[in-house]
C-alpha cells in the first residue's frame, strides 16, 4: 500500500505551500463561517460554493504533475502579499523586543531609538539627528 502511494506521488507537486496553505485555510475559514451565519440566502451559498472551489483548487495543485505551474503560483501570490507579510513581520520583531527594550521615537526626525529597560532616568541622544531628550528607561 506504502508502495502504491509513493508511485502515485511521484513526478506530483505534492507541497503544500504558502499559497496551498492561503487556499485551503481561506476555504474552510468560508465552508465554516457560510454554513454558520449566511445559511438561507445567496450570498452565502455563493461563498460556500467559493469555499469549496478554493478546497478543492488546493488539492488539485498538491496532486499535479506540472510542478513549474504550481511553483510559479506560488511565486506569484509571495511577490503579491510580500508587503503584508513584512508589516506582519516587523511587528512580531518589535513585540519580541518589547520585553528587554523601551522604543521612543526621536522629537526631531522621528528616528527609532531601543534603549534597555531598567536604567532609570537617561539622557537620549538621537544617531541620525543628534537631538537629545531625557526619557525613563
Amino acid at each position: 500500500m506504502k508502495e502504491k502511494l509513493i508511485r502515485f506521488m511521484q513526478g506530483r507537486y505534492g507541497v503544500l505551500d504558502a499559497f496551498g496553505k492561503f487556499l485551503l485555510i481561506s476555504g474552510l475559514v468560508l465552508v465554516f463561517l457560510v454554513s454558520i451565519l449566511f445559511r438561507d440566502n445567496v450570498f452565502g451559498l455563493i461563498l460556500y460554493f467559493l469555499g469549496w472551489v478554493c478546497l478543492i483548487y488546493s488539492y488539485i495543485r498538491m496532486l499535479s504533475r506540472n510542478v513549474r505551474k504550481c511553483y510559479d503560483e506560488n511565486v506569484k501570490f509571495l511577490n503579491k502579499t510580500a508587503k503584508i507579510r513584512g508589516f506582519f513581520g516587523r511587528q512580531k520583531n518589535l513585540m519580541a523586543q518589547r520585553k528587554d527594550y523601551h522604543i521612543y521615537t526621536c522629537p526631531g526626525c522621528k528616528q527609532k531609538i531601543r534603549i534597555p529597560r531598567g536604567k532609570g532616568k537617561i539622557e537620549i541622544r538621537c544617531p541620525k539627528c543628534g537631538t537629545t531628550f531625557i526619557k525613563k528607561s
